[in-house]
């Protein structure tokens, strides 16, 4: 089967990361690339895209030929299509916003996240992204700015490293399209060839909006978009809450959905790291039916994925 699933063999540290993001699903990239059809998929359709990690391990390992990427987060898709486009102007920015703050790092972050808030600038959405604490992202509920404070053990990357980073994402993805429209047309109208895959925002389980994310997800409408897309027979997997050690976030899909749902190991938690505990993270999975059918059924979707050693129902 590793013959035909090279990930599992090389991981993940193979492919380029264009910029750190909490809440990337590198970890699980091999997890998820493992769903896909032998042969691969003419495109991959990646809404809630964030740091668009598995579309960017999927060209990486050539099962892509191409992808649509999109999230509502316009200055990280403004960040993609620069990225993607004009990665010298990206870095040289990059470039000159690392080598200005060295005078004072602290006094330069607050500064560059200001003026971020009042032009939401990419180019310095890159910078806060490689200075702020663990990556992490955080928006205010009320304004909508970025809030997070910088990580003063770190300048974050250095230009020349960042550039090299930047220049091979941009490669692997050339031709790929970047939007902002929200995720409910290109989930419900993909392709029966196409494979989608969402990260949606963990809901929680008290319904307060995740601050990690500029706008929340509630459960209720989401799965009614994902039964139309269940009944065009769009092949999707569904990245939905995760179980740490003593934690879970969320609760499962409707069954009626009909969905197959798995549980697999994602890696150490990073939220929990962020607090100074070290915790695994379980991740929930769910395949719909034209996916499993495309697969060989069940059975052949568990010999694809290394689940947990753990009763599937009993972490839920």
């Amino acid at each position: 089967m590793n013959d035909r699933m090279p990930w599992k063999a090389a991981g993940i540290r193979s492919v380029p990361q264009a910029f750190p993001y909490q809440g990337s699903k590198r970890a699980l990239a091999s997890q998820i690339l493992s769903l896909f059809p032998h042969g691969g998929v003419p495109r991959l359709v990646e809404p809630f895209a964030g740091s668009a990690a598995i579309s960017v391990a999927a060209r990486h390992y050539g099962i892509a030929e191409t992808a649509l990427i999109s999230d509502v987060n316009e200055p990280l898709m403004g960040l993609w299509k620069l990225i993607i486009e004009d990665p010298r102007h990206l870095i040289a920015e990059y470039t000159r916003l690392w080598n200005e703050q060295l005078d004072d790092p602290r006094a330069y972050f607050l500064e560059a996240r200001d003026k971020f808030n009042a032009t939401k600038q990419p180019e310095i959405l890159l910078y806060l992204l490689c200075r702020c604490v663990k990556a992490a992202v955080r928006y205010s509920q009320k304004t909508g700015d970025f809030n997070q404070g910088a990580d003063h053990r770190r300048l974050g990357a250095n230009p020349a490293n960042m550039a090299e980073r930047i220049g091979r994402a941009s490669a692997i993805m050339q031709g790929v399209t970047v939007s902002t429209s929200t995720y409910e047309d290109a989930l419900v109208n993909a392709a029966p060839d196409e494979l989608v895959y969402m990260d949606p925002p963990y809901q929680g389980t008290s319904g307060v909006p995740d601050h990690r994310y500029l706008k929340g997800l509630q459960r209720e409408p989401f799965a009614e978009v994902l039964q139309q897309a269940v009944d065009n027979k769009v092949s999707f997997v569904v990245s939905y809450d995760a179980v740490t050690d003593d934690n879970k976030y969320g609760y499962a899909l409707p069954e009626e959905l009909g969905l197959t749902h798995r549980h697999v190991v994602a890696g150490v938690s990073a939220q929990a790291t962020l607090m100074g505990k070290k915790q695994m993270t379980t991740e929930s999975l769910y395949i719909s039916p034209a996916l499993v059918e495309r697969l060989g059924g069940v059975d052949a979707i568990d010999k694809r994925l290394d689940l947990t050693s753990s009763a599937q129902e009993s972490l839920f």
